[in-house]
């Protein structure tokens, strides 16, 4: 099994920092994924989003999502880590790293990270924007 790092991000998400923890021997390479708050969403200004999460929950799932990735996609690590509470424009709101010996795995395995993550972490999201507040659909 190859080597998983999921942090948990209440204040700040450190993706650099996340990443230079990792252990890289034999990797030819690294694919990252940095999510970003939009400053505008379909042409009105975002203020912030609030994430609210089954704190208890979501380092348990991202476990498992990586455990799945290194599994079915045959890379040598992954690293995540999401925010939680609130997140302005231009802040990082995910992070996912993943360590393979070729890039090609590295990729898919970033990708399928990142929609698995939308869909099964215990996140809500409420957007709150210059028109007023929405929670957005679907988790994360």
């Amino acid at each position: 099994m190859g080597q998983i790092l999921i942090e948990n991000a209440p204040e700040q998400l450190k993706s650099n920092a996340l990443r230079s923890k990792m252990e890289l021997d034999g990797c030819g390479s690294v694919v990252s994924f940095v999510g970003l708050t939009r400053g505008v969403d379909d042409g009105v200004e975002v203020h912030r989003l609030e994430f609210d999460a089954w704190s208890e929950k979501l380092p348990e799932v991202l476990h498992q999502l990586a455990s799945q990735a290194i599994e079915q996609f045959g890379v040598e690590g992954v690293a995540m880590s999401h925010r939680t509470g609130v997140v302005l424009p231009g802040e990082d709101i995910v992070c996912i790293h993943v360590a393979s010996i070729h890039r090609r795995e590295g990729f898919e395995a970033c990708s399928w990270l990142i929609d698995e993550l939308k869909a099964q972490a215990p996140l809500w999201k409420k957007e709150v924007r210059a028109d007023g507040a929405l929670w957005k659909e679907g988790l994360g």
